[in-house]
């Protein structure tokens, strides 16, 4: 009896040590096999499952020994750090708590690195900083290595992973997506490689700017990799995805990336890929001098205005808004503004197209998959001006929103755009947008045809196109499937018309967990027309009438003014200046501030 109560004991000893190492630290479940792993094995096997051969994700850090040679990476000190631009509670802290615990500094790592004696410049994401996640500083690092690559003519690596814009940046964060894409225009231009790798997982912002515009796209084997994620196309659409969509096979499939490359053999692969490019682009093999990396001052200086100015011509354009209060407009609150915006009732692209120019021929078809009705374009006319014209297109009823896909655009829509824009620099015409979308359509079909490559290429173009711009916000502005349209010399806003990072709804689901609390989002978002002028995102509030009917004529009055004022305006400047003016303008938003070094 003593002998088999002792027995039991330790039987029951055993069982309870057994659960005990299982939860320590130096083991680890994978999610594919279920098996449990020794965490020091997963490692030494570049963080691979022995078992099943899944990939867990890997740290910046552990990304960067991967890919270069022993004790070459130089990180760029860039001395910048984070600010609140949405005053959010917990933000500023949540960051500390990360950068001690991840001991990285914010959700990207920047630098140049030898791969097998060849220089680069590399930049690498952090998963566990926010899901690595862009917001000011994660814009500002990427933008400063886009132009340290093409200061030095070196190949531009991106490592990629991301859950997207990051929500508590709000429209600062979204417009890091215009911000890093149109200085790819510029390193695009010089003729320099861009090598971009998509890991797990990589969505929303990121994927739809600079992860999707490489020369040469590669994929970790299993990735996730999309615009929106599949919950959100599975709410959307009704029903269930098929087994390995948005995975890096999957996109392969669709021939949205180049090739799937196993971690054990990526560091040869981009070897390869950069030295047969090396000789077409004529880099120089460079001995990179740390001590030569820009200072922040110097980059404020030359790209940026100070602050004192910022402020003088902050207070002008709000002195100058020309009685744009009509009706106490300016009670309305942020909420009642998004209902206003939303209205049914609201007029749409082409009522605001058909009335304001003389002349207007709609044109259709991407040339490559179908005419989507979400977007129009086509060709009008101010007096003798010609000019070529993009705007998102909703509905008047049930049966027109069906056939306009309720103003979401599907890939096509955007590659049909941007097919209008590449005409419109041929032929040197001006381009006007107007954006009135919901956002981009999370469908399956949207995703199976590269709907995050379809905004990224979008703005890409826009940015670097020789003609003016003027986007133009006539209702709601949301996400990437607004901005797609709307990098412009020029922006300007109705005013009760809404510009920002996603819906209310969706920003109070994301950020709490709540989306009946949307109201309370639009609040805290700002993403009025006045927040947005304040913000420098906008140049101009449009005013507007209370009245939708009567006011409708005088409101496409103004912006048919300041269509002609803005293009007599830009008329002395060159094709250069007219891209540099749009480069500058995007260059210049973001909040960050810097740090006092001790």
């Amino acid at each position: 009896m003593i002998v088999d109560k002792m027995k039991k004991r330790e039987t029951s000893a055993k069982k309870t040590t057994s659960k005990v190492d299982i939860q320590v630290s130096k083991w680890l479940k994978c999610d594919k096999c279920k098996e449990i792993l020794y965490k020091e094995n997963v490692k030494n096997n570049l963080s691979i499952c022995p078992n099943c051969g899944n990939y867990f994700r890997m740290s910046a850090k552990k990304r960067i020994e991967l890919i270069t040679d022993e004790s070459t990476f130089l990180e760029f000190d860039l001395n910048i750090d984070n600010t609140n631009p949405l005053e959010m509670e917990d933000y500023v802290k949540k960051i500390a708590i990360l950068r001690e615990k991840t001991k990285v500094s914010e959700a990207v790592i920047c630098g140049t690195g030898k791969i097998n004696g060849l220089d680069s410049v590399i930049c690498v994401m952090e998963s566990k900083f926010l899901m690595g996640s862009m917001g000011s500083v994660v814009g500002e690092k990427i933008t400063y290595s886009i132009e340290k690559a093409i200061e030095l003519e070196l190949p531009l690596i991106i490592v990629c992973v991301s859950g997207g814009a990051r929500m508590q940046e709000g429209v600062i964060s979204l417009m890091q997506m215009a911000k890093t894409t149109a200085a790819l225009t510029k390193l695009h231009e010089k003729g320099l490689l861009y090598i971009s790798l998509l890991t797990d997982p990589t969505y929303g912002g990121v994927t739809a700017s600079f992860a999707s515009l490489g020369d040469v796209i590669l994929a970790e084997p299993g990735a996730m990799i999309g615009f929106a994620g599949p919950r959100v196309i599975e709410q959307t659409i009704g029903q269930s995805l098929p087994d390995g969509f948005q995975t890096s096979e999957f996109l392969l499939e669709q021939g949205f990336i180049d090739k799937i490359v196993e971690r054990s053999n990526l560091k040869e692969t981009l070897y390869k890929i950069i030295k047969f490019n090396k000789n077409s682009n004529e880099y120089k093999e460079k001995i990179i001098d740390s001590g030569k990396k820009r200072e922040l001052n110097k980059v404020i200086e030359s790209n940026k205005k100070t602050e004192s100015v910022k402020k003088v011509e902050l207070n002008n354009k709000i002195e100058n808004k020309e009685n744009i209060t009509i009706n106490n407009q300016n009670e309305l609150t942020a909420w009642e503004r998004v209902e206003i915006a939303r209205s049914p009732k609201r007029k749409t692209a082409l009522e605001y197209i058909n009335t304001i120019f003389d002349e207007f021929i709609e044109l259709h078809g991407d040339r490559s998959f179908k005419d989507d009705k979400a977007i129009v374009c086509g060709l009008a006319k101010i007096g003798n001006r010609n000019f070529t014209v993009i705007g998102e297109q909703k509905g008047r009823n049930v049966k027109e929103n069906i056939e306009r896909n309720f103003g979401m655009p599907n890939p096509e829509s955007y590659r049909k755009a941007i097919r209008f824009m590449n005409q419109a620099e041929k032929f040197n015409r001006p381009v006007i947008t107007f954006i009135d979308t919901k956002g981009a359509y999370p469908g399956l079909g949207a995703e199976e045809r590269g709907q995050g490559e379809a905004i990224a290429r979008s703005m890409f173009e826009m940015a670097k196109l020789k003609v003016p711009i003027i986007a133009i916000v006539i209702g709601e502005g949301s996400s990437g499937g607004a901005l797609a349209i709307g990098v412009g010399n020029k922006v300007l806003m109705l005013e009760n018309s809404i510009y920002s990072i996603l819906s209310p709804e969706g920003y109070a689901s994301i950020l709490w967990k709540d989306s009946s609390r949307a109201k309370e989002a639009a609040e805290k978002m700002k993403l009025t027309a006045y927040d947005l002028l304040e913000l420098e995102v906008i140049d101009k509030i449009i005013t507007e009438s209370s009245n939708i009917e009567d006011g409708f004529s005088k409101t496409c009055d103004q912006i048919r003014n300041e269509i002609t004022q803005i293009i007599d305006e830009m008329s002395n400047l060159n094709k250069q200046e007219i891209v540099e003016q749009r480069y500058n303008k995007f260059r210049n938003i973001g909040k960050y501030q810097e740090i006092n070094k001790r």
